[in-house]
């Protein structure tokens, strides 16, 4: 489990394919601090398993179901990437509750500057994410845990809407939301206790 609390940009190195699948090589510092082989690590939101330690780094395997599942497939050599180690029973959780499944793939539509530093963004999702969003709930874009401040849920002719974020100038400088263009793809995962919530209901419904 994760919180969606960016622990450190890492940089990807080298990504190998491999019988469909593809070995990633992240350049990293903080989040091997306690690293050991089998170790969990979300890189922009996605959980994967570190499977070699590396002198200035790591390495996972992607399998293709995540490679097609998630952003990771458009990842290059030298791509920054958002890093986050599975939080601990004693840690504070910051972000809100994230499992490092992501749900489907988005995209940044747009971005606006604000006068107060700020920057709002909008995504676009499917109608089977947006479906678990609401105002000023939590949703986790690229590993990033951020607030809903705004949501269009209409699907359009690709059954998709969109949401949209305000997102501090800090988040912008410690994550790849920094760097990102419209257009760029992005993990997203809605939030697991919707999901729960949803699933008691429609049971209850059927008895």
């Amino acid at each position: 489990m994760f919180t969606g609390i960016v622990e450190e940009l890492g940089t990807v190195r080298a990504i190998t394919p491999n019988a469909g699948g593809a070995r990633l090589e992240i350049v990293a510092k903080t989040v091997l601090e306690d690293a050991a082989l089998g170790a969990s690590i979300a890189v922009n939101g996605c959980c994967l398993t570190v499977v070699e330690l590396l002198d200035d780094g790591w390495a996972a395997d992607a399998v293709t179901e995540t490679l097609d599942r998630t952003s990771l497939g458009s990842l290059t050599a030298g791509d920054p990437v958002n890093l986050e180690r599975p939080v601990r029973l004693a840690d504070r959780l910051g972000g809100h509750v994230v499992q490092g499944h992501v749900d489907a793939v988005g995209e940044l539509h747009a971005r606006q500057a604000l006068p107060d530093g700020s920057t709002r963004m909008t995504f676009t999702a499917p109608e089977s994410v947006l479906r678990y969003v609401v105002e000023k709930g939590s949703i986790t874009v690229d590993g990033i845990s951020l607030t809903v401040a705004g949501l269009d849920d209409r699907a359009g002719d690709a059954g998709s809407g969109t949401f949209t974020v305000a997102v501090i100038p800090h988040t912008l400088s410690v994550t790849t939301l920094g760097a990102k263009q419209p257009g760029d793809p992005v993990n997203l995962e809605a939030d697991v206790l919707a999901k729960y919530v949803e699933r008691l209901l429609a049971t209850r419904q059927e008895h």
